[in-house]
C-alpha cells in the first residue's frame, strides 16, 4: 500500500470519527444558493398567490370562452353555486370577468416591466460606459422624471394617446425606466475599469459587444428586483387609468370592473358592492403585495448587505 493511500484512509477515518471542523468545511461540496430557498415565508406566500392569479388568467383564456362578456344570468344576481361572485348589471358573471382581468393585468404588468427594464438598462449602461454628454443627458432625464408627479403625467399622456391597453403599457414603461437606468449606470461605473472590459476595448470590442457579453449578465440579477416592483406599479397604474375612463372599454381588466361598478347609481346603498366592488379590489391588493414581497426577498438574495 502506498503512502498516498494510507494518508487518504487516515483522513477519511478522521472525518468520520470526529475530524477537525476545518477539514470538514474544506471537504464539504460547494452548494450554490437557490433563489427559492432564499424566499422568506411572505415571499413564498407571494409566489403562490402570483402563480394562482396567473393560473386563473390562463384558465379563463383556455376554458371559459366568452363567459366574461356574454350574459349568463339575471341582472345583479347574488353569489350562488352557478355564479360564485354573482353577476353585474348586464347579467355577466363577475368571476369570469375577474379571471380574464387577471390575465389582462399580468400582461400589462409584464409588458411595461420588460420595456422599462430593457430600455432603462440599455440607457444606464450607455450613460455609465460612455460618460460625457450622454451621461449628463440621461442623468438629467432621470432627475426630471423623478421630480414630475407621475399620475398627472400619466393622465395627460393617456388622454392624448387614446384609450387602449397598448397605450397604457407604453405610458407606464415611459415613466418607469428611471429605476433600472440608475441601477445599470451605477453598476456600469463600477465595472468599466475592470481589466477584462479594458482588455476587450483595447482589442476593438464595440460597446454593444461589451454590453451584451459582460455588462448585461452582471446587471440581470440587480435589474430583476426592480422589474418586479415595476410589475406592481404597472398593474396599479393600469387599474387607475382604466378606472378614470382612459382604458380600453372592451377589455375586462380589474380597473374596468371597478369603473363599471362605481358608475352604477347607489352601489353603496345596496349589497351589490360586496360582490361587485370588493373582489377586484382584493385581487389588486393581493397581486401588488405579492410582487412587493418577492421583490424584497430577491433584493436581499442579490445583495447580501441589505
Amino acid at each position: 500500500m502506498s503512502s498516498q493511500e494510507v494518508s487518504l484512509r487516515r483522513r477519511r477515518f478522521a472525518l468520520r470519527f470526529g475530524g477537525s471542523t476545518a477539514e470538514k468545511k474544506r471537504s464539504a461540496p460547494f452548494r450554490a444558493p437557490r433563489p427559492l430557498s432564499a424566499l422568506s415565508l411572505c415571499g413564498k406566500a407571494g409566489l403562490v398567490v402570483l402563480l394562482f392569479i396567473l393560473a386563473t388568467g390562463v384558465c379563463s383564456l383556455l376554458f371559459m370562452g366568452d363567459a366574461h362578456r356574454v350574459p349568463s344570468g339575471e341582472s345583479l344576481e347574488s353569489p350562488s353555486l352557478r355564479h360564485i361572485l354573482g353577476t353585474d348589471d348586464l347579467g355577466i358573471d363577475i368571476a369570469a370577468q375577474l379571471c380574464r382581468g387577471a390575465l389582462v393585468s399580468i400582461l400589462v404588468g409584464l409588458g411595461a416591466a420588460v420595456l422599462a427594464g430593457a430600455g432603462g438598462s440599455a440607457l444606464g449602461m450607455l450613460a455609465g460606459y460612455a460618460g460625457g454628454w450622454p451621461d449628463r443627458l440621461i442623468s438629467g432625464l432621470c432627475d426630471v422624471l423623478t421630480a414630475i408627479p407621475q399620475l398627472p403625467l400619466m393622465i395627460v399622456l393617456g388622454a392624448f394617446l387614446g384609450p387602449s391597453v397598448r397605450n397604457i403599457v407604453f405610458v407606464v414603461a415611459l415613466l418607469s425606466w428611471v429605476g433600472p437606468a440608475r441601477i445599470a449606470r451605477a453598476k456600469t461605473l463600477s465595472m468599466r475599469r475592470e481589466k477584462f472590459i479594458v482588455a476587450a476595448a483595447c482589442y476593438g470590442a464595440s460597446f454593444s459587444h461589451i454590453a451584451a457579453k459582460h455588462l448585461a449578465p452582471a446587471l440581470a440579477p440587480l435589474v430583476a428586483a426592480s422589474v418586479l416592483r415595476i410589475i406592481g406599479h404597472a398593474v396599479v397604474a393600469e387599474a387607475g387609468l382604466t378606472f378614470l375612463g382612459l382604458g380600453d372599454p372592451t377589455s375586462k381588466s380589474w380597473g374596468m370592473i371597478l369603473n363599471r361598478s362605481m358608475s352604477f347609481g347607489g352601489i353603496y346603498f345596496t349589497d351589490f358592492w360586496k360582490w361587485w366592488v370588493l373582489p377586484p379590489l382584493v385581487a389588486l391588493t393581493m397581486l401588488v403585495v405579492s410582487t412587493a414581497f418577492i421583490a424584497r426577498d430577491l433584493e436581499k438574495f442579490v445583495n447580501k448587505k441589505l
